[in-house]
């Protein structure tokens, strides 16, 4: 990548530097090193420009076709974004643009929708982390509730349909996660590491824990909406994270939903930033 960390780290490479200014560049960077990682996926393409990153699929699903980091100057702005949307408009797939701290201009967001994306539903989602040693490992999860790493081709595929159900996306998105989760192998030798929580016996939850170069992010925090509110989502954020610290990293990062603040806030998670999404489909 063409990202520069400038964060103070161990010679590992894990951040220890709890500034206000390095946890919002590692909230940011672990995301762009999360989807910089797609390049395993042979259905991908990631192109790490000078002025963004993107990447782009033919899978018709906003998500797998995602542009971040973009660094446009004022007098190009308009073409670029034109020239951008092109790409995606020739596969004729729906895009997501990501807009950040790292954006700009700041008010990229005001020029996109002016072309036609829509800022999703929500508003900008809080980027948020925690120095792990502090996370507030919560008391109320429910005592039949097992947490386990996925490990095999049979458990991603549930995580994947779980998670599909949860979020809710498309039923052909399972497919895609199948497929892309798959190149990254599993267990502990995978940089992704996927879990899946199982309450009486069923799968109803699922998350995803990434191990950056300087944090851990958390993604895929889904609950299938009958076990919702028994503190599932937050035991599957929190359990991955306890495995991080113990790998050495000692920042959490993830973006969270307006309806997961609370949650996050509860296991010691401060906001530090927006994270803005605007899609375009056909």
């Amino acid at each position: 990548m063409r990202v520069s960390l400038g964060l103070k780290q161990h010679v590992s490479g894990k951040l220890e530097d709890f500034s206000e200014p390095a946890l919002v560049r590692a909230i940011e960077i672990n995301l762009f090193e999360l989807f910089t990682a797609f390049r395993r996926w042979p259905q991908a393409e990631v192109h790490d420009d000078p002025d963004m990153l993107w990447t782009i699929t033919n899978v018709p699903f906003p998500l797998f076709n995602s542009v971040f980091r973009a660094r446009l100057e004022l007098g190009n702005v308009d073409a670029i974004i034109e020239a951008t949307l092109r790409r995606y408009k020739a596969r004729n797939v729906p895009m997501l643009w990501w807009t950040g701290p790292a954006t700009r201009p700041k008010n990229l967001g005001a020029y996109l929708e002016a072309h036609g994306l829509v800022h999703e539903e929500g508003g900008d989602s809080p980027g948020m982390a925690v120095d792990l040693q502090s996370l507030n490992e919560r008391s109320d999860r429910p005592s039949r509730l097992e947490i386990k790493l996925v490990s095999d081709a049979e458990s991603l595929q549930k995580w994947s349909e779980v998670l599909t159900a949860a979020a809710p996306m498309p039923e052909f998105v399972a497919r895609s996660m199948f497929d892309l989760f798959s190149t990254f192998g599993f267990g502990e030798a995978s940089p992704i590491r996927n879990y899946y929580g199982r309450l009486n016996g069923e799968i109803v939850a699922t998350s995803s824990l990434f191990l950056g170069t300087g944090a851990a992010g958390i993604y895929n925090v889904a609950t299938l909406p009958k076990a919702r509110r028994q503190g599932i989502g937050s035991a599957m954020s929190s359990e991955p994270l306890c495995e991080a610290l113990a790998l050495g990293y000692r920042v959490g990062v993830l973006g969270s939903s307006q309806l997961g603040v609370g949650v996050y806030r509860r296991l010691g998670f401060k906001e530090y930033c927006r994270i803005g999404q605007y899609s375009w489909t056909n």
